[in-house]
């Protein structure tokens, strides 16, 4: 899952990335209100949720909101202010934020109303992902698979990117997916991962699921992956 993170105050938006990142969300944290249209203009379909400060340089989070609306976006919006005041929290809602949460604030209030707008928001993903013999538990960040033979499911232990990765072909199974749309989802716009590590990583991916046939996830040489779930 994709998350924009529009926060100027350098210490809360490292926090709020650390504990996210954590959750296994890939965040693309922007500190100014300009730089943060240039991507929801163009990009908004990338990413799952948007958290947005109102108080922010260059454009108010209020102005954020109301262009996305404008432009016909369903991005989910939970907005970060230190205006606690009734008619404020009004403004902030009809400008088109979906949540409120008024600074400060404790981290797991701010991970329990983005999974409420997971949960509220038709378009997102359901608490669990299914494929084949596997399953992806969003809320307890673990994978299993049902083996024909053995009635107990079997916990496939994950790193948080092994995760990312495992839900993105989860998502696109039988599809052909290449090594930048992998990179895009799974890596953030100021991460500089070396050239192999989207191969690197698949091998990782492969060795947990017990892939070695190379079936499960199959290499298309020249082009890219495809996740066969029903093989």
């Amino acid at each position: 899952m994709r998350l924009l993170l529009i926060e100027d105050e350098p210490d809360l938006g490292a926090a709020i990335k650390k504990v996210l990142n954590q959750e296994t969300y890939v965040v693309d944290w922007i500190l100014d209100g300009n730089q943060a249209w240039s991507y929801l203009e163009t990009q908004w379909t990338e990413y799952t949720l948007a958290i947005i400060d109102w108080m922010l340089p260059g454009m108010s989070g209020l102005e954020l909101c109301k262009r996305l609306r404008a432009n016909h976006s369903s991005l989910p919006v939970l907005m970060l202010t230190a205006k606690d005041r009734m008619e404020e929290k009004i403004i902030g809602l009809d400008a088109g934020a979906d949540d409120y949460l008024v600074k400060p604030f404790k981290m797991p209030e701010l991970l329990a109303r983005l999974r409420a707008l997971r949960r509220r928001s038709p378009q997102l993903q359901p608490p669990q992902l299914q494929a084949g013999n596997l399953t992806l538990n969003y809320g307890t960040h673990s994978v299993t698979r049902q083996n024909a033979t053995d009635e107990k499911k079997q916990v496939i232990p994950l790193t948080i990117k092994e995760f990312q990765l495992l839900e993105y072909f989860m998502k696109h199974p039988n599809q052909i997916v290449n090594r930048d749309q992998i990179m895009n989802q799974l890596w953030e716009v100021d991460e500089e991962p070396i050239s192999n590590v989207v191969a690197a990583q698949v091998r990782l991916l492969r060795r947990k699921l017990e892939d070695s046939n190379n079936s499960l996830i199959e290499t298309i040489y020249g082009v890219g992956y495809r996740f066969n779930p029903n093989l």
